[in-house]
Parts: C-alpha cells; structure tokens; sequence
C-alpha cells in the first residue's frame, strides 16, 4: 500500500497502480486519479488548483503524465498548467484556450473560496484566482482510445454538463471514470445556460449501457459506486423523458441514489 500525509490531498490507492487524489477540505470534495501503466501515467482532471496537484503525482510515478481532461471547469483543470501534455474533448477546446463559458470569474473565485474546512496553501489567493487557460495537445473523440502501455483507456463523448464532456473507461480493471456526469450526494448539474438537460440524460443512458464496469469513479463526493447504479439509472432516464422534464427550470429531481438539477 502507498500512503501519502498532505496537508490538503487525500491519497486513496484504488489499485497497485490506480490512486484517487481528493480534495476533501472543500467543499465540492473533488476527485483526481491516476492510472499507471507501462509506458505513461494518465491524470484524469487536475482538480481545484488550490493547491498543485504535481506535487502528490511526482511522489506516485517517475512515468510521463498524460492529462486527460473530463471537462473544462474550474475544478477539474486547476493544476492543468503544471502538466506538459493536456487531452480534451474537441468540443471542450474553445474553452480551455478562451475561457470558461456560462461562468463569471467572480462566480468561479466565489465558489472556489467558500466553505473550506481546512487551512489553504499561502499561495492561495481567491481575489487573484484564475482558471487555467491554454492549447491542448490533443483534441478527444468519442471512440479513440489511448494505450499507456498494457492499459488501454476508451473515451466516451458524454456532453451536458459540458459540451465535451468525456467518460472513460479502463479495459484492464472495468473502472469507468465519469467526471461530473454521474455521482452521488450532490445533485449533478444541468442548469447552467452552457448546459443541456437533454443531453445530460441521453448520456447517463449512453454510459448505463457500457459492459464490463466494475466499478464508477464520479469527480465529487463518495469515492467509487457499484455498477449496479445503472439499473437505477435507466428507469431515472426513462421517467425524465416521458414526462418531458429534461429542461432547463425543472428543478431538482432525486432519485434513490443519485439526483439531477435542471
């Protein structure tokens, strides 16, 4: 087992060679994870950039980085700029160069600064807090996959929360890591005007339908829920459609395990 003591990450080892890196003293508890494989390590999101997220991976891998990024919002692209070599969904990329769309920086500062439970580091300065903005060394399509030696990693375009919003899934254990569009807790939101309801749902039912999950790995909140979730998924995606309320102003809508905001 890997142990890692930091004052502001959580290091929870998955597997030999699969950790989440959390950011439990906030409050959006955020989840990064890194995958190791043979020849590179993929680091799926970079988390809030509160604090660097290189500093706990260069203690877990001498391997090359990969940054795959689940989608470009403020808390999951935060250490983005520490990495050499940054993937994104093609319909992400105007974003990650030009800036987060449907969000006002005194918006993103506002929720970064608020309700932290434990002390942030000095370098911390909510008033001058800015979200990474940069090229991306590739653009992501539904389908393409990346090999990191003996590890093969599938991408599923998965938009609603984002337009390029992506859902990956690791052949070599079954994990599917799923960004902001399915997790516990916490209402997953559609609600912002960059955001789409109707295809936030038609992807929850994309992704219920992946064979072989083992297990799912959200960006926030409880870490890992069992694949037996889809079920529930389904008949969620179902009752949103035929009572047409997969739009903007519907609300919150709960479910047994998991909620959704319109």
């Amino acid at each position: 087992m890997t142990y890692i003591v930091d004052p502001w990450f959580t290091v929870q080892e998955l597997d030999s060679k699969t950790f989440a890196i959390s950011e439990y003293g906030h409050w959006e508890k955020v989840h990064s994870f890194l995958l190791l494989g043979e020849n590179q390590a993929a680091l799926i999101d970079t988390g809030l950039g509160i604090d660097t997220i290189k500093r706990i991976t260069d203690q877990l891998t001498d391997l090359p980085i990969i940054v795959l990024t689940t989608h470009v919002h403020a808390d999951h692209i935060g250490s983005h700029g520490d990495f050499d070599t940054i993937y994104v969904h093609n319909d992400d990329a105007d974003w990650l160069i030009n800036g987060i769309k449907g969000l006002s920086l005194k918006q993103i500062r506002k929720d970064m600064s608020r309700d932290i439970t434990i002390p942030v580091p000095e370098l911390f300065d909510p008033f001058t807090y800015k979200p990474y903005q940069g090229h991306p060394d590739k653009l992501l399509s539904d389908g393409d996959t990346i090999d990191i030696g003996n590890r093969i990693l599938r991408i599923f375009h998965t938009p609603g929360h984002s337009p390029g919003h992506i859902s990956i899934l690791d052949y070599k254990t079954g994990y599917l890591f799923t960004g902001d569009l399915l997790y516990a807790e916490t209402p997953i939101y559609a609600f912002y005007p960059s955001t789409d309801p109707v295809d936030l749902v038609n992807s929850l039912k994309k992704i219920a339908k992946i064979k072989g999950v083992s297990k799912i790995y959200g960006g926030h909140n409880q870490l890992g829920l069992e694949p037996k979730i889809f079920d529930e998924v389904l008949e969620a995606v179902q009752y949103l459609k035929e009572n047409k309320l997969a739009k903007h102003g519907t609300g919150v809508h709960t479910f047994k395990s998991f909620s959704v905001q319109f």
